[in-house]
């Protein structure tokens, strides 16, 4: 099963604010998306424009305080929030992660950003790294 980086995620309480480094550097900014089911607007960063595979930053703001992204940034401010593999069977690939004993936050794929379906593995099972598998859809 072969498996990429997709985006690493960093949590901010302002996404104009958060973007000023990342445009500065030259990366390109794609558009805003709102994900209501996550509570979060998320805006994405690439190196090529040419190029969707390539890994990406990924900007999180919370829609409120009371969500995933609103709760991280009370609990340790702004920073790195999650790392993203994308993979080609998400199913399949959290199937093979519980039978080998990896604690799952989702047991089941739910919807991210661009469509795509997503699940994340507790950190107690990655060293302490939140880690989300996504696996895009067939229009990305």
């Amino acid at each position: 099963m072969k498996i990429y980086l997709d985006h690493i995620g960093i949590a901010c309480d302002d996404l104009d604010e958060a973007s000023n480094f990342w445009n500065l550097i030259g990366l390109m900014q794609g558009g805003d998306e709102l994900v209501e089911e996550q509570g979060v607007v998320t805006r994405f960063f690439s190196t090529s424009s040419n190029d969707s595979s390539m890994p990406k930053i990924e900007l999180l703001e919370p829609t409120g305080p009371d969500t995933p992204i609103g709760r991280f940034l009370d609990k340790r401010g702004p920073g790195v929030q999650q790392v993203c593999f994308r993979v080609e069977n998400l199913k399949d690939m959290i199937t093979l992660l519980k039978e080998s004993g990896v604690q799952m936050i989702d047991n089941e794929p739910r919807n991210g950003a661009h469509g795509a379906l997503i699940a994340f593995v507790h950190p107690k099972s990655t060293g302490g790294v939140l880690v989300e598998l996504a696996q895009k859809s067939e229009i990305d």
